[in-house]
């Protein structure tokens, strides 16, 4: 029987092949999502609803920033896309390691929406969730989610803060962009395949050696926070 977490599981694992995924991004390249990245850091910066928030990106333990974001179907619907996530250590961000996340949802819906996100991580708790083999985002999982605006800034510190405080900015008849319940999942071959060897994500995420290939990302979220 097709329950809705066979259908989200099967969203993360299926993006290599299907539109909510890399068949999407097909003309892509980790390269190319490595620019979408910092491009997407730039949007994020002229954005007014980013304004103060910039405190929530100096007090952030990680981010993930996903370029293209789809959402789209009719009577079911998904979103999903391909992203970098970065760690911050004692010497700086860490180098970005590939993720996929993917989500479904069901009702009567029509129309298509591509976005870009930055999920900014403000917990260790959010952090050791990333490293996870897979993990469903949202309350169900123990992972309280805010989305930036209406006064969020307010909620971080907090004993009660958000682990994790997104922003989107996307085009589309969809309305707002919901991520609960969505699955992300590392992609150890797109990393293995970037870098030019074998390499696990949490290899990439605490190395101590920045890899030339992310010097452009870095200094764009550096300049950030």
């Amino acid at each position: 029987m097709l329950t809705r977490a066979n259908f989200l599981r099967g969203a993360v694992a299926a993006l290599p092949m299907l539109a909510v995924g890399r068949a999407v991004l097909a003309e892509t390249d980790q390269q190319a999502v490595i620019d979408g990245a910092r491009k997407t850091l730039a949007d994020l910066h002229r954005d007014k609803a980013f304004g103060n928030a910039r405190a929530l990106l100096q007090q952030a333990r990680g981010v993930m920033i996903v370029p293209k974001l789809w959402k789209g179907g009719f009577i079911v619907g998904g979103e999903g896309g391909e992203g970098v996530v970065m760690l911050r250590g004692k010497t700086g961000w860490s180098d970005p390691a590939f993720y996929a996340i993917g989500s479904a949802s069901f009702g009567l819906q029509i129309g298509l929406q591509q976005a870009e996100m930055v999920m900014l991580v403000m917990t260790e708790k959010g952090v050791q969730a990333l490293l996870r083999d897979e993990f469903k985002l949202g309350a169900q999982a123990g992972i309280a989610v805010a989305t930036l605006g209406s006064g969020v800034q307010g909620a971080i510190g907090g004993a009660s803060g958000p682990d994790v405080v997104v922003w989107s900015s996307g085009t589309g008849v969809y309305g707002g962009l919901t991520l609960e319940g969505s699955l992300i999942r590392p992609q150890p071959a797109d990393d293995r395949a970037f870098y030019g060897r074998p390499v696990t994500t949490r290899e990439v995420l605490y190395g101590t050696t920045p890899s030339p290939k992310a010097a452009a990302l870095h200094q764009a979220l550096a300049s950030l926070s």
